[in-house]
């Protein structure tokens, strides 16, 4: 996934001003700066939420950022995955056929879909609570189905917005930890939007937004010379 020149405007404010930004198949980005700096913008912009005003974004060779409505829904059912802060994981559902709602939503046979969901469960901790409603899991346990929600269609990119917010320091720990080591298996670039630094530490790298843009790095200290 390639970002380029990215611009989004909202009214007379810039909340993204020129960002450039690769995400390389199996390598995490974490995406950190003060409330109000563009992280949350910047990532709906690369997950085709959101249009650019200017700039483009382009997966595998395609320029999605041209891409219509339907053509951007299609996209993020088909090629990315999302955790959020909350889950978003439908009250009603077991949390297998939350695992499946994105191949369910493409039209794949309910056996079949629900077969694959059950296949992360193992890897990510999950066995035994494949028919448990999001009520009845941990806020860590919802946490891991939604990573198998958005791992369950062999995503391109994960993109996940502050998902360790809503969670204890241990458990956002496990799930972060968790969410790279999957990403990274499975060849899927990762994007993080994060305030946590530990959060950030467990991500190949780091991008620190200021006003819309990419900061500079800290320059570095020179070592002194004895005299």
């Amino acid at each position: 996934l390639v970002g380029r020149g990215l611009v989004r405007r909202f009214g007379a404010v810039e909340a993204v001003a020129g960002v450039d930004l690769d995400v390389v198949a199996g390598g995490s980005v974490a995406v950190m700066g003060p409330s109000g700096s563009g992280k949350s913008t910047l990532l709906h912009l690369l997950a085709a939420i959101e249009r650019p005003d200017a700039g483009e974004v382009h997966l595998g060779g395609e320029r999605i950022d041209r891409l219509g409505e339907t053509g951007r829904t299609a996209l993020r059912r088909r090629r990315f995955g999302f955790v959020f802060q909350s889950g978003h994981l439908l009250s009603e559902l077991p949390a297998e056929e939350n695992v499946a709602l994105p191949l369910l939503l493409e039209g794949h046979p309910r056996r079949r879909a629900v077969a694959e969901a059950r296949r992360w469960f193992g890897p990510l901790g999950l066995d035994g609570l494949e028919r448990r409603r999001p009520g009845e899991l941990s806020g860590g346990q919802a946490q891991r189905v939604t990573i198998a929600r958005a791992m369950v269609a062999r995503p391109a990119v994960v993109f996940a917005d502050e998902p360790t917010a809503a969670l204890d320091r241990a458990t956002g720990a496990e799930v972060v930890d968790l969410l790279v080591r999957t990403t990274a298996a499975a060849g899927s670039g990762l994007v993080i939007v994060t305030h946590d630094p530990e959060v950030a530490a467990r991500c190949d790298r780091t991008v620190v937004l200021r006003d819309g843009a990419v900061a500079p790095p800290p320059p570095s200290r020179g070592v002194a010379t004895p005299a």
